[in-house]
């Protein structure tokens, strides 16, 4: 484990904090690191739902460590599974991952932060794709951003680096909501747990139905589904969840979600 990230369980629910003053910057030595934890939590059934944030108060994540790469860092280097943050390339990432963006988030910061699925931020966050003015391409945001959110949006902050606050990421619906800063983690760890206490193959069959369904038609993503050939939906048509979920409709009660 690095020391650049500090990661804790609470019960179903895994917190990353990735903590390296002064911008919380990812080196190739961090990305590995963080490669590993969230191959873990995606591997370890009793694990649910991560939350990723930066440490301090200041930045999430300013992105691709700079400083590091004058010293000797390969941009195209080994980042670890996972690629550059653990999570851009993790295949069959089939959890669901909150960001909780509590300052800056920018570059590489701001890939990472698109790679989750749920993004919660400080009301003093703030975003950009500054790689412009280093003579460089933000290649995962140029893949993601401009099917997020409006392509105009998306590409002018791409060509020109341009900084939006919170207020401006929300409208654009880059992110889901803002909250106060001093609340940010309890608003973050209330919807983890919501999450948590929801139906875990049910969340496996939505995510890779979502994310293999991007390249396909509707008709034929519908075929894959109806025919049980993603390996998820397979799994929870045959599942003991499956039939916990419409034993507890018509039995009028909570469901007891066991993963199987």
């Amino acid at each position: 484990m690095s020391d650049a990230l500090k990661v804790t369980r609470n019960g179903a629910i895994l917190e990353v904090v990735l903590d390296r003053p002064k911008a919380n910057a990812i080196d190739l030595q961090t990305s590995r690191a963080m490669g590993e934890v969230f191959r873990d939590f995606r591997d370890d059934p009793d694990l649910r739902v991560a939350i990723i944030t930066g440490g301090g108060e200041k930045f999430f994540c300013a992105g691709w460590d700079l400083k590091a790469a004058a010293d000797g860092d390969a941009v195209d280097g080994d980042y670890g599974v996972g690629g550059f943050g653990g999570l851009q390339e993790m295949r069959a990432m089939n959890k669901p991952v909150i960001a909780a963006i509590n300052g800056i988030c920018c570059g590489g910061g701001l890939e990472l932060a698109l790679s989750a699925d749920i993004l919660i931020a400080a009301d003093h966050a703030s975003f950009a794709l500054p790689e412009i003015r280093s003579g460089t391409v933000a290649d995962a945001a140029s893949v993601k951003l401009p099917k997020r959110i409006p392509y105009h949006i998306a590409m002018e902050m791409l060509l020109t680096g341009r900084w939006i606050d919170a207020e401006e990421a929300a409208r654009w619906g880059m992110i889901n909501r803002i909250v106060p800063a001093a609340s940010l983690m309890d608003e973050v760890r209330q919807t983890a747990e919501l999450l948590a206490s929801g139906p875990p193959l049910v969340y496996a069959a939505i995510k890779e139905i979502v994310r293999e369904a991007e390249a396909m038609t509707f008709q034929d993503a519908m075929n894959r589904i109806t025919q049980r050939q993603f390996g998820t939906v397979d799994h929870l048509y045959a599942s003991e969840d499956q039939l916990e979920g419409a034993r507890a409709f018509a039995e009028k009660r909570d469901p007891v979600w066991k993963g199987r």
